[in-house]
């Protein structure tokens, strides 16, 4: 939803999330636009969550943002290679619609694939975090190509990419540390794999348009050295049968009053 509390530069827009409990700058013309997917990322931290949460890969801010206004005793680092997209993630934190937020949020631009001192030199230490969100470029880089390369940077993996998100996943959480991670159905596979090697009690909750239809994403959590199984978690229906109006329960869910 896009709000005119702001007097915003061409090409951006000043977006509310969770019923107006917090809001987004972010670019209008180029890039990518959070929304539906964000939000149910957040969600996977309960509301009573407290410590120090990671959101890879954070864009303009949208999850990381929704975990601090939920969370309130949190302290949320956004991280993001882009520099032009974290300077919309700075705009939002400083926003005074955040102000209830204001001390707990932490910009970083780091590259999310460094590994090893590299990693450390841009301020990922290991074993600094209690739970890690993210979510990762999920096209094909033969699928549709996009004119846009912010929008690219952001939609499009490489041969390696999950492997490498989730080794950072892991050497930043502390142990028992927890994380979430929002995708493709397609992705199942190969981020199981990742997975499997560094964390345990791997919960699969599918995301569906509409019951009859196939998952369209899924939000996989675990716990990083962990050794209980992997289970599937009830699915979440987005919308009814027919028409555009979401099931309560994915309302609530987008609109932070609720947790998976």
């Amino acid at each position: 939803m896009s709000s005119s509390l702001h007097s915003l530069p061409y090409g951006e827009t000043l977006d509310a999330f969770h019923r107006g409990a917090f809001y987004l700058v972010q670019p209008s013309m180029k890039g990518h636009r959070s929304g539906i997917d964000a939000m149910i990322l957040a969600s996977a931290l309960p509301a009573g969550f407290k410590g120090e949460v990671a959101d890879l890969g954070a864009g303009a801010g949208a999850a990381g943002l929704a975990v601090a206004s939920r969370c309130v005793a949190t302290q949320v680092t956004l991280i993001e290679r882009s520099p032009e997209m974290l300077l919309y993630a700075d705009k939002s934190c400083a926003l005074p619609e955040n102000a209830h937020m204001h001390g707990r949020l932490t910009c970083l631009q780091a590259d999310v694939t460094m590994s090893g001192p590299a990693r450390h030199k841009a301020g990922l230490s290991d074993n600094s975090f209690d739970y890690v969100i993210m979510n990762p470029p999920f096209n094909q880089s033969h699928d549709r190509a996009t004119p846009d390369t912010l929008k690219a940077q952001a939609h499009v993996m490489h041969e390696g990419m999950f492997e490498s998100w989730i080794r950072t996943a892991s050497g930043i959480l502390r142990p028992r540390g927890q994380i979430a991670i929002i995708a493709r159905p397609a992705n199942l596979s190969e981020m199981l794999t990742a997975l499997q090697r560094r964390f345990g009690s791997i919960a699969i909750t599918p995301i569906h348009a509409r019951p009859e239809e196939p998952a369209i994403r899924v939000v996989i959590t675990g716990i990083k050295g962990s050794r209980a199984p992997v289970f599937l978690a009830p699915a979440i229906i987005l919308h009814k049968s027919s028409g555009h109006e979401f099931t309560p329960r994915a309302e609530n869910l987008i609109n932070g009053c609720d947790s998976l």
